[in-house]
């Protein structure tokens, strides 16, 4: 969600002025420093540089930060990074059991059975982050009867018929007893492959860059950052790389995010993700625009004209505040928000751009709109980008808050 609404934690009962967020790649970081003495001396001392790999459920999120002399932290390469988390392996892994049991069987069994689901689900995850193909020949996870019990119910093939109809290498998956399966690690490798490729290609690639020279250290957090394969691989392939993981790695982000509630200032600034600004008219010049223009106040205007406020990259400082001055022309001056991953837009309707939300103030009526100013000032601050405007006339005010680190 691009625009945060600060009512909704007033209805749960959250204090807005007390609810901060948190990039879960630098509380990762700040949980770290609480390690041993040889890990935090990787991350602490002046000047390191070092990337940070977050394996949660659904994606991969990788950022890149460096240690300040005043013991902040900042941001060298925006954040990035794919669907290459633990549910492709767990998809892969539904499949099977909806090609073995049917996906009628399986619903049922999420709608009805809920605890038994989560059983299987659940075991698989910690075969999953257990799993050693080097060490392992084959792993047995447990099915419930209910879900025998309910493929029957929609299906009479029999389950060996099932496994022998499977397009997998004979012998990949047997039935043992009445309540397993023994799947072979040929098999459950392959689950792992395409999500860890592309994975560490990825991270190949931000390596290759200039500016990441010095980084030769990564942080690996989140779920599936415990997975015993995950750290073989990265090991192989990225031989240059210090691995650093966390016990419990995947409630590092959690416990850093404690700290980070203690003390937010630790981050100093941080890249941003998108070219922020509104839209204007610019003055009609016959050297630079071939657009369509409009007559206002005795002059050729250009419409929908991109007014950056800030750029894609560039470097903002936590308490950052960028202000443009303006003039009304009508009671309501409408106020709309664009961003855009070009770094120099021209114009508002680019394909790129995209419309992210919309200011409405009231002008006064008491003097005419051209002796009004209004301000609109981007703030910077932590994850949210807070952007208000003001008639300096009336003293009204109106504002939006949108997360522009976390999406």
């Amino acid at each position: 969600m691009d625009i945060m609404d600060t009512t909704e934690s007033s209805h749960a009962g959250i204090d807005p002025n007390r609810l901060k967020l948190a990039l879960e790649s630098e509380c990762a970081s700040i949980w770290c420093e609480t390690l041993d003495m040889d890990v935090k001396g990787a991350l602490a001392d002046q000047g390191a540089q070092y990337m940070v790999i977050d394996l949660g459920g659904g994606t991969a999120d990788i950022s890149v930060h460096e240690r300040k002399p005043d013991g902040t932290l900042k941001e060298i390469h925006k954040a990035s990074g794919g669907p290459w988390g633990g549910i492709s392996v767990d998809e892969n892994y539904v499949k099977m059991l909806n090609e073995l049991f049917g996906e009628k069987a399986l619903t049922d069994l999420r709608n009805t059975e809920m605890s038994d689901y989560f059983d299987v689900t659940r075991e698989f995850e910690y075969k999953k982050r257990s799993f050693e193909p080097d060490k392992t020949t084959q792993i047995i996870v447990r099915i419930s009867a209910s879900l025998r019990d309910l493929a029957c119910k929609y299906s009479s093939i029999s389950l060996e018929e099932r496994i022998t109809a499977l397009k997998v290498q004979e012998h990949s998956i047997t039935q043992k007893g009445k309540d397993k399966l023994k799947i072979d690690s040929v098999l459950v490798q392959s689950w792992f492959e395409r999500p860890i490729d592309k994975l560490v290609h990825h991270i190949k690639s931000l390596l290759a860059e200039p500016n990441m020279k010095s980084v030769q250290t990564a942080i690996l957090v989140g779920g599936f950052g415990e997975s015993l394969y995950v750290h073989k691989r990265m090991r192989n392939e990225l031989p240059g790389v210090r691995l650093i993981v966390p016990p419990d790695a995947g409630l590092a982000v959690l416990k850093g995010a404690v700290r980070f509630g203690h003390n937010p200032f630790i981050v100093s600034s941080r890249l941003m993700k998108y070219t922020y600004g509104t839209e204007v008219y610019r003055m009609f010049d016959e050297k630079k625009y071939q657009e369509e223009t409009v007559w206002m106040n005795g002059n050729w205007y250009v419409p929908k004209c991109f007014d950056v406020y800030v750029r894609i990259n560039e470097e903002v400082r936590v308490d950052q505040q960028v202000t443009m001055e303006s003039i009304p022309n009508s009671e309501i001056s409408i106020t709309p928000i664009y961003r855009t991953t070009q770094v120099s837009p021209e114009y508002t309707t680019d394909p790129e751009c995209e419309l992210i939300g919309t200011i409405t103030l009231e002008n006064s009526l008491d003097i005419p709109f051209e002796e009004q100013d209004i301000t609109t000032t981007f703030m910077f601050g932590d994850t949210e980008l807070l952007v208000m405007t003001k008639n300096a006339f009336t003293g009204k005010e109106a504002l939006m808050t949108f997360e522009c680190f976390t999406e």
